[in-house]
């Protein structure tokens, strides 16, 4: 018997980049979350825990295959990479956060912390915030974005 017998009957994938072996897509966060190393493990929950902290009525899901909070929409979404966390969407509407993200800002504007440095939880908390707000003020029931 070849390899595809054992492959599983959902359809995998993973990022360029990514850390982790190609899996279906996870169904919530925490098997997301526990497909990865233990130490990357323990980074993705502080990036979780952040978010929910500046967020706490937000609902987790699961979009794009990757971890994300959602309100009225997408507040943010997050994911790992072999050297660095990804933080999406990128930040637009603060000068002053702009800025501050500019060091972790990649070349489409999303954001990198590097997996060897301890992670930016303020800088996510004034990001999540700043999201909501906008959330808050676009959203509303049935609206999406």
């Amino acid at each position: 018997m070849g390899m595809t017998a054992h492959r599983s009957a959902h359809r995998t994938r993973t990022a360029p980049g990514a850390a982790a072996p190609p899996i279906a897509v996870p169904a919530n966060i925490d098997e997301y979350i526990s497909g990865f190393a233990p130490a990357t493990q323990a980074l993705l929950e502080q990036v979780r825990q952040a978010v929910h902290a500046a967020a706490p009525d937000a609902r987790e899901v699961i979009s794009y295959r990757i971890p994300a909070f959602k309100a009225h929409g997408i507040l943010v979404y997050f994911a790992a990479f072999k050297k660095h966390i990804g933080f999406y969407p990128p930040v637009r509407g603060s000068a002053e956060l702009e800025e501050a993200v500019a060091p972790y800002a990649g070349e489409k504007g999303n954001l990198r912390f590097a997996m060897d440095r301890p992670l930016p939880l303020e800088l996510i908390d004034r990001i999540t915030r700043l999201r909501l707000q906008q959330d808050q003020t676009r959203g509303g029931p049935g609206k999406r974005h």
